[in-house]
């Protein structure tokens, strides 16, 4: 264990430290799922005080080690007659809840750490939905980008011709992520369905609106995160009218973001991709941006060149453009100490995570410590995974929602998230902690079927 995880166990519960010095001799070379390990239990030692049987029965080294995890080789031929070989993922963390639930991730960057990190936050995630769904997540290092239509439907075929094994709409219910869209689940459903011999719309979530899916399943996480976003500001006594809002990234959960932060008042000044961000001033055009980014798959830079009055900046950092909430939509470990300071500098209220964990623990202490309302991931971006259950409810009695009932239960579910999280931090003393709530809350659930269903 690292000298600075060291110090963050400090005058811990010593079933805290316990269970990640269990993690972390396990896991060696996986950052990604130690940090987020790290993340939830620096916030349960109250939990294990008040709750000795969670110690007792080491729930927290149960958590923390997948129920199964499953690699294998994904071969397929590009259009040019070469075969490639990639590797697919699927972690089946905790069931103590329900089925496994959780995205598929195809880029270049996943590997087994990543999927564990992100199965892991799946759990608490799942668990705070307040809906019977446990953790899992899954991938590939296939890069979609740049590929045919042909060759990502080879590559999806071959992908699930392995994995449909390990689904079912009881068992392991996968949906998309990044480098995971209508496209690539049509291909994987496609597969599956002639390999399982049945129409199961439940196995696989985010499916078109002809054949299964859920009104608003596209939009949710964008807008789940502002709806979560104007939940905080309400218990403060305000709320998104008149706010000045930046977002990182510029794919689904960015442009969702941006679309229904201007539905409540806001004005988004800011987005980016890899290459930079833009910025303005009127207020970033969704319909130009989705034009841009989902429609042509340009760079971010197209945006400014044809709207006026809008500028490109290459490289820096959007989180230099001073507004009072923050969006941070993109990535693992975008947003970091410095930027931090340059945020709060700036006059930042909000700071409310759309992607998994883009916010490294040294920023969530610089914000915590300015008293800046934070957001974790886990609360803040569950409406998506929210929608797959309700998608998965419709499925189930063979029906379809339409755009304005399926927006009312996302909105519900993630005030019932935000009210879970409130309610948590302050029975714990921590009002207004929503990392504590988050963490704590979603804990407490699970912990609680796992103990009520023995040793397994």
């Amino acid at each position: 264990m690292s000298a600075a995880n060291e110090s963050a166990l400090d005058n811990h519960h010593p079933g805290v430290r316990s269970a990640f010095e269990h993690v972390a001799r396990r896991n060696p070379d996986e950052p990604e799922f130690q940090q987020a390990v790290l993340e939830v239990l620096d916030s349960l030692s109250p939990a294990l005080s008040r709750h000795p049987e969670y110690a007792r029965e080491r729930i927290l080294e149960r958590l923390c080690e997948p129920e199964r995890q499953i690699v294998f080789r994904v071969p397929w031929r590009d259009d040019q007659g070469r075969v490639h070989v990639n590797r697919g993922f699927r972690v089946e963390f905790n069931s103590a809840l329900g089925p496994y639930k959780g995205g598929l991730r195809f880029h270049p960057s996943v590997n087994l750490g990543v999927v564990k990190f992100l199965g892991f936050e799946q759990i608490f995630k799942n668990a705070l939905t307040g809906m019977s769904i446990g953790g899992g997540k899954g991938g590939s290092d296939f890069d979609p980008k740049g590929r045919s239509d042909t060759e990502v439907e080879r590559f999806c075929q071959s992908f699930m011709t392995e994995l449909h094994r390990h689904l079912g709409e009881h068992t392991d219910v996968p949906a998309g992520d990044i480098g995971v869209g209508g496209r690539e689940i049509g291909y994987l459903f496609g597969q599956y369905r002639r390999l399982a011999n049945r129409w199961e719309a439940g196995v696989i979530t985010g499916k078109g609106l002809d054949w299964g899916g859920s009104r608003v399943r596209t939009e949710a996480t964008g807008y789940g995160n502002v709806l979560f976003t104007q939940r905080m500001l309400e218990r403060v006594g305000q709320s998104l009218d008149g706010q000045r809002v930046v977002v990182s990234g510029s794919g689904n959960v960015a442009i969702y973001s941006v679309e229904k932060a201007r539905q409540l008042g806001a004005t988004v000044v800011a987005c980016s991709d890899s290459t930079g961000h833009v910025v303005d001033e009127r207020g970033i055009d969704v319909d130009l941006l989705r034009q841009v980014k989902e429609v042509e798959r340009e760079r971010i830079s197209v945006y400014a060149e044809r709207r006026t009055g809008a500028r490109y900046v290459e490289g820096g950092s959007v989180w230099d453009v001073p507004c009072t909430v923050a969006l941070p939509s993109a990535t693992q470990n975008e947003l970091d100490a410095d930027a931090a300071r340059t945020l709060v500098r700036g006059g930042v209220k909000v700071v409310s995570e759309g992607a998994n964990m883009p916010t490294t623990p040294e920023a969530v202490r610089v914000l915590r410590e300015a008293k800046v309302l934070f957001a974790p991931g886990k609360a803040a971006n569950a409406g998506g995974v929210a929608t797959s259950v309700l998608e998965m409810r419709q499925n189930a009695r063979r029906t379809s929602w339409s755009f304005e009932h399926a927006e009312q239960e996302l909105a519900e579910v993630m005030a019932g998230i935000h009210d879970r999280c409130e309610e948590a931090a302050e029975r714990y003393g921590a009002p207004g902690d929503y990392v504590l709530g988050a963490n704590v809350a979603g804990f407490e659930r699970v912990a609680g079927a796992m103990l009520a269903q023995g040793l397994v």
